[in-house]
């Protein structure tokens, strides 16, 4: 099914499309959430609402912004970073390991082998403590850079400057995998 027959089928609420755009997407929509947060259980449900909301908010989609899975996989991951911060969501999630979240996302679609297959375990060696405890919690627990300085009581500007200069070294050790 082609793009424009597949927005054209949701904004038209069609049951078949919504059944291609489950069968061809939700695995990967699911592994978007679950980069962000590791429990199944509760990567599921957020994946229900997330998807729920991409039906139901068709309309609000732009072509001339992007693709329309580039959306999708935005939707999900705002979905999934809101479950993050929203009370109920335990703060025992936010403080596992690199370890747990880049090598150890077990079930989420075999995400664990793309990422060790695309080398991410060897360019986070490269990083210090400290830059690689700030894309941690950026990139892989959904923290913003004022929750990182406000939680573990470091400097915004020191937390901008860390994460500049771990893009830096990631930048220039990416060629050598």
């Amino acid at each position: 099914m082609q793009e424009e027959q597949l927005i054209s089928g949701l904004r038209d609420r069609d049951k078949q499309t919504v059944d291609y755009l489950y069968d061809k997407y939700s695995h990967a929509l699911f592994a978007v959430i679950s980069r962000v947060i590791r429990d199944r259980d509760i990567a599921e449900e957020v994946f229900h609402d997330a998807f729920v909301k991409i039906i139901r908010k068709i309309d609000s989609y732009d072509e001339s912004k992007g693709k329309l899975y580039t959306w999708m996989a935005n939707v999900c991951r705002n979905a999934a970073i809101d479950k993050t911060r929203s009370k109920e969501f335990s703060q025992n999630s936010k403080t596992n390991t690199i370890d747990q979240y880049v090598y150890g996302l077990e079930g989420a679609s075999g995400t664990a082998q793309i990422v060790d297959g695309i080398g991410v375990k060897e360019l986070m060696t490269s990083l210090s403590e400290e830059q690689r405890f700030v894309i941690e919690c950026i990139y892989f627990k959904g923290y913003t850079h004022s929750e990182i300085s406000e939680e573990f009581e470091i400097p915004l500007g020191t937390v901008k400057s860390r994460i500049r200069a771990a893009l830096g070294v990631l930048k220039k050790n990416i060629n050598r995998i």
